[in-house]
């Protein structure tokens, strides 16, 4: 397989990054609907890393997104491409994320990531950062918290909290199984954030997280075993 070598254009330290941030952030959408769940096909993308050879590896599993069932896949395995500084996480995988997307046959619809969009310190995680760079409508559904308010959404199912920062609310904690502890849900690119929650509560009919970021796990966890074995 070959490996993703970082762009050279890439930021090379915090600064730099954190202007690429400011820049991006004025391009993100967040007044068109998306497509409505339940149509189409959704995108599940997720990463995992080798520390020790600072590789990262990067899935992208489509889903018809009325019967939850995969179409197609795809990985790709690249440098790590940034340090490890919260709130600038995207930085380190987002090259590999996008190899892993281009690699894909068809569209990948609504994209899911497991990672936040507006719910972050600067209003532009993963979800954000990957929407506008692909223009594809993004969301991000996170299994834990930020740094953010919120208070425990009711036990049913369905149920939700905002998450707010700042006075604004920028996601919400969000029930997807009654009596299990919440997903977090947040508007990345050309999606809304009840649209976001309705995407999350479709494709989570069995578990906590969804079978996008399910299916995306199992196999970038293949992937990166593939190529470290």
């Amino acid at each position: 397989m070959t490996i993703i070598e970082i762009p050279a254009d890439w930021p090379a330290d915090e600064a730099e990054a954190l202007a690429v941030q400011d820049e991006l952030r004025g391009r993100v959408v967040l007044d068109e609907p998306g497509p409505a769940p339940g149509t189409g096909l959704v995108t599940g993308v997720d990463v995992a890393y080798d520390d020790e050879r600072d590789l990262v590896a990067a899935a992208a599993v489509v889903l018809d997104a009325r019967t939850l069932t995969v179409v197609e896949e795809a990985t790709a395995v690249g440098r790590v491409s940034f340090p490890y500084v919260p709130g600038l996480l995207a930085f380190r995988e987002v090259p590999t994320v996008l190899a892993a997307l281009a690699a894909l046959r068809g569209g990948p619809g609504l994209v899911v990531c497991d990672g936040y969009g507006r719910a972050h310190p600067r209003r532009f995680g993963l979800a954000s950062h990957l929407g506008v760079l692909t223009g594809l409508p993004v969301i991000g559904v996170a299994k834990n918290p930020f740094t953010f308010t919120y208070e425990q959404p009711a036990r049913e199912r369905g149920a939700a909290a905002p998450l707010v920062a700042d006075g604004e609310e920028v996601g919400r904690a969000l029930r997807t199984r009654e009596g299990v502890k919440p997903v977090f849900v947040s508007a990345g690119h050309r999606v809304t954030l009840d649209n976001a929650c309705a995407h999350t509560l479709h494709l989570t009919p069995r578990y906590r997280i969804p079978e996008t970021t399910r299916h995306a796990d199992a196999l970038c966890r293949r992937a990166l075993k593939a190529i470290t074995a």
